[in-house]
């Protein structure tokens, strides 16, 4: 049963059971279907065709998930658009997806408007707010009829949008077959069941939020707490009073928490499940949840928006007993760690990680040859180096891709290294991920002037900051008299990596 029909079970049997709370306002099963309906039949009456994308700029709320059960009920491709970038960097993905429509909160129209040459070619432009044409007018209009056209098997669901090491964003396309796929794997992996209420502090335009908790929460007839964006306090205000039965959090998150005064004196009597992901959880961190919690379990995620995402997780018997492990293959999945050949290597040895399963993309899109450089005979090909334990747990000892996390964000070095290049007065730059006590890690760029030239580090930063996105830009910057290059050319980065540490 595609996530569709199976929402329309739950409307047709809990009709009154609320599925999402945001900002205090509570939304039936039945409620929301009808305006999941409602947009689907608009975009049908419209014209719009089987898998024309439509953008979704929101912030965290629960009009996001209606968009998102909408494409799905009309057999249209949601397209969710991260609200961090800037406008340069969503021209390029609205103008590589050809998106037909999009739906924007009014907070950023600003940005739109500078997109206009670009959103002037789409079909419809529908914003959340007071505006005369906004979506709220068409999920609370009277009904309309939408013909069955749900996207079923192998057409394309969702895109979302992954920075690449070529610089260039990728459109990750994901089928109904993979999300049905993923959300069930999810499922049994977690155990979630209809009396679950799960607590989203993370963004909903990431793959992980809406695939690995909204959608297989709503599967099983549960319901979604929906905040903008984390807070602390908030948080742990919201987990007592909403009775939150899961949490997910990246380790910067749960840092954050657990020196928060208040999180000690909650009652969390409720809460089953914490889990984590997006980067390693420290041994202490661990330690320190379980002894200050000992009745809630933690598990660890690991997965990419390639693979829906869903490849392995750590369970809570295992927590402080394989520390750094992200844990076992999940249902219906496959991992090997492999040489470059792609033969197994031995127990112990590193190699790169390649999953197989129903939850691995169709492809990325209008890219054929990144699509077959990734997926091989089935397998995706991670980017990621890690090793099997005898037991068969898997360890990620380093990212082949070289990408940087931020507190849950990925940030690719190129995409900021392109950006310093066009810098006149640098004469090449190289960026590396360094720890950070809050963050995990963050960039820092290492740069070389050219001979006769000054540059100081805020004039870089000001030139950064008007092509990248916040959490993209180099926490710190470095000048050098040369970058560490090997025999080939090639840029020595666990030189400069080291040359951070001492």
């Amino acid at each position: 049963m595609n996530i569709s029909e199976k929402l329309a079970l739950c409307a047709e049997k809990n009709p009154n059971k609320v599925i999402t709370t945001y900002n205090n306002r509570e939304t039936t099963y039945a409620e929301f279907y009808k305006q999941a309906k409602n947009l689907a039949g608009y975009f049908q009456a419209k014209g719009y065709q089987k898998e024309d994308l439509i953008a979704v700029y929101l912030p965290n709320t629960d009009y996001f998930l209606v968009c998102y059960y909408a494409c799905q009920i009309g057999g249209f491709t949601i397209l969710p658009v991260n609200t961090k970038l800037t406008a340069a960097e969503i021209d390029y993905i609205f103008t590589h997806s050809e998106a037909k429509a999009l739906i924007y909160d009014e907070r950023y129209k600003p940005v739109v408007d500078e997109l206009e040459e670009t959103t002037s070619k789409m079909n419809d432009l529908i914003i959340v707010g007071k505006d005369e044409h906004s979506l709220a007018d068409i999920l609370r209009g009277p009904a309309l009829s939408v013909q069955k056209n749900d996207n079923q098997g192998e057409e394309t669901a969702v895109v979302f949008y992954t920075s690449g090491t070529t610089g260039k964003p990728k459109g990750v396309m994901l089928s109904a077959a993979n999300i049905e796929a993923s959300t069930n794997i999810w499922m049994e992996a977690m155990d979630i069941t209809s009396e679950d209420r799960m607590h989203i502090v993370a963004p909903l335009f990431h793959c992980a939020a809406s695939n690995v908790f909204s959608l297989p929460v709503i599967y099983a007839g549960g319901t979604i707490i929906i905040e903008e964006g984390f807070s602390p306090d908030q948080a742990l205000q919201t987990m007592e009073k909403e009775k939150v039965t899961i949490f997910f959090g990246v380790p910067a998150m749960y840092s954050i928490l657990l020196n928060t005064p208040k999180m000690s004196t909650l009652d969390l009597s409720h809460l089953r499940l914490f889990t984590y992901g997006a980067a390693p959880m420290p041994y202490e961190l661990v330690r320190k949840v379980k002894a200050l919690f000992p009745a809630i379990k933690v598990q660890n995620l690991y997965g990419q928006t390639e693979n829906s995402p869903a490849a392995s997780t750590l369970k809570d018997h295992y927590a402080l007993s394989k520390v750094g492990s992200v844990g076992e293959a999940l249902p219906q999945t496959e991992i090997r760690v492999v040489d470059e050949m792609g033969e197994p290597v031995p127990v112990g040895e590193v190699g790169e990680i390649i999953v197989k399963g129903p939850q691995v993309m169709k492809g990325y899109l209008k890219n054929e040859e990144a699509t077959n450089a990734t997926i091989k005979d089935g397998w995706l090909y991670s980017g990621d180096l890690g090793r099997l334990d005898k037991d068969g747990l898997l360890y990620i000892v380093d990212r082949k891709k070289d990408m940087i996390i931020r507190g849950g964000e990925n940030v690719y070095p190129v995409e900021v290294e392109e950006v310093l290049y066009e810098i006149p007065e640098l004469l090449e730059a190289a960026v590396v991920g360094v720890p950070d006590e809050v963050l995990g890690e963050v960039p820092k760029a290492f740069v070389v002037l050219k001979e006769g030239v000054d540059l100081e580090e805020e004039e870089i930063l000001h030139f950064c900051k008007k092509r990248l996105a916040p959490y993209k830009l180099p926490k710190e910057i470095e000048r050098i008299e040369s970058l560490p290059r090997n025999a080939s050319g090639k840029v020595l980065k666990t030189n400069l990596r080291a040359h951070y540490r001492f």
